[in-house]
């Protein structure tokens, strides 16, 4: 997979992102020079497949707080979600999935999907009434059965897009 290199991003900052370690990074890329890296600059970060190669994506808006499931540029189906609120929002850009691990416990509900920026994810809730709100600390919030099915449809590697 192909990371985009963005103004500020620090190296040990995406190796914890992408929870890689920082020697497979530089592993991967021979020839960076840790030090020397800049925004627009391509990073290999290994492990994960081609985004290009899944057929599906993900879309979300904070705004109007959905989550669309696209497969092949077809709209599969929109869920409701729970996003972040004042000084906690939800982070907008790219991401991808980069792991998921079932029955979290406490306020992550039943599934939680790591997103590739540290300490963000989509997630179930125990406290089902929040759907809909601006209430998280910037993690989006699902249904607890929308995650689950959420999770067994999509791999891991897939792409994450949040806009307002």
């Amino acid at each position: 997979m192909i990371h985009t290199i963005k103004a500020g991003e620090t190296l040990s900052q995406i190796s914890r992102d992408y929870r890689i370690p920082l020697a497979s990074i530089l592993s991967a890329n021979p020839g960076i020079t840790p030090d020397m890296i800049y925004p627009g600059q391509s990073l290999v970060i290994p492990g994960f497949p081609d985004p290009d190669t899944l057929p599906y994506r993900l879309e979300v808006s904070v705004g109007s707080r959905w989550l669309r499931l696209w497969r092949n540029g077809v709209l599969q189906k929109q869920y409701p979600i729970a996003v972040g609120r004042m000084l906690h929002g939800t982070p907008l850009g790219s991401y991808i999935i980069i792991n998921k691990a079932p029955n979290p416990g406490g306020p992550f509900g039943t599934m939680w999907m790591s997103l590739s920026k540290e300490h963000y994810g989509i997630h179930g809730t125990n406290d089902p009434s929040s759907i809909g709100q601006a209430v998280s600390r910037g993690c989006i919030r699902m249904y607890n059965e929308d995650v689950e099915e959420l999770a067994s449809i999509i791999p891991i590697g897939t792409p994450v897009t949040i806009h307002t």
